[in-house]
C-alpha cells in the first residue's frame, strides 16, 4: 500500500503578545508625537487604540498610563488622554527647572571620575540617525543623552526628575528647524562631554547652559489642523 502523504501543516505567525502589542503600541505614539504627527491636544481614544493594537481596555490604559508619566499625555479625569500641549509659561518653567537640575548632574557627576565611553557613543548613534533622515531616532537619542548624563549623578530620583521634564520639552522641538540649527543638537552634547573629559567644569556647565538657552528658543507649535489617528500611526483602515 502506498503511504499516506503527510501535508505540512503552516502555521500563522503567532499575534504580538499583551506585552509586545504594549511596547509596539507605546513606541508608535511616542514616535508619533516626536513627529507631530499627533498634534497637540489630539484626544487618544482607549476605545480606537484597543481596536488599532488588539489590546483589552486595561492594557491601553497601562500604556497611557506610561505616556503620562513620562510627561507625554495628560490624564484628564472624566475626558480622557490627551496629547501633552505644554503652554509657553509651563515650557518657561520647565527649562528653568531643568537648567537647575543639569547643573546639579554635572557638578555631581564631576565630583568623581567620569566615563564618558558609553555617552560618546550614543551621540555618534544620534549623529548617525541624524545624518540618514532618521528624525524619530535622532530624536529619542538626543533625549536619551539627558537621561543617561543625570545617571551618572548617582541620584535616581534626580534621574527621574528629568526624565519627565526631558520628555516634556522634546515637544517643543519644531518640525521645521533647518538643518545645523536644531535644538538638541549632537555638536553641543559633545561639547559638554569634551569639557567634562577635560576636568574643565566651569566649561561643562557653560556648554550645557548654553545647549538649554538653544533648546527654550523653541516654543510650542500648535495645531488645528483635523487629523486621522489611524493614518497618524501608519495603519491601515481594516477592509470591511
Amino acid at each position: 500500500m502506498n503511504e499516506p502523504v503527510k501535508l505540512a501543516v503552516v502555521q500563522a505567525p503567532p499575534a504580538d503578545s499583551g506585552a509586545q502589542a504594549e511596547e509596539r503600541m507605546y513606541r508608535e505614539i511616542y514616535d508619533a508625537i516626536m513627529e507631530h504627527r499627533l498634534p497637540a491636544r489630539t484626544k487618544l481614544a482607549e476605545q480606537s487604540l484597543g481596536e488599532i493594537y488588539k489590546l483589552a481596555r486595561h492594557g491601553v490604559r497601562k500604556v497611557l498610563n506610561q505616556l503620562a508619566a513620562d510627561g507625554l499625555v495628560d490624564l484628564e479625569p472624566n475626558r480622557g488622554a490627551f496629547i501633552a500641549s505644554p503652554s509657553d509659561k509651563e515650557a518657561q518653567d520647565m527649562f528653568d527647572l531643568r537648567y537647575t537640575l543639569e547643573q546639579m548632574v554635572i557638578e555631581k557627576a564631576m565630583a568623581g571620575a567620569v566615563d564618558t565611553k558609553a555617552l560618546r557613543a550614543l551621540v555618534e548613534r544620534e549623529r548617525a540617525a541624524y545624518m540618514q533622515g532618521d528624525r524619530s531616532l535622532w530624536i529619542r537619542l538626543s533625549a536619551d543623552f539627558h537621561i543617561e548624563l543625570a545617571k551618572l549623578s548617582g541620584n535616581d530620583l534626580l534621574v527621574e526628575m528629568l526624565r519627565r521634564l526631558v520628555s516634556r520639552t522634546t515637544l517643543l522641538i519644531s518640525t521645521t528647524d533647518a538643518p545645523g540649527n536644531q535644538p538638541c543638537s549632537f555638536d553641543e552634547h559633545l561639547k559638554v562631554l569634551q569639557a567634562m573629559e577635560q576636568k574643565d567644569k566651569a566649561g561643562a556647565l557653560q556648554e550645557m547652559a548654553h545647549h538649554l538657552q538653544q533648546c527654550s528658543c523653541r516654543t510650542p507649535q500648535k495645531s488645528d489642523k483635523g487629523f486621522d489617528l489611524r493614518a497618524a500611526l501608519g495603519k491601515p483602515r481594516p477592509s470591511k
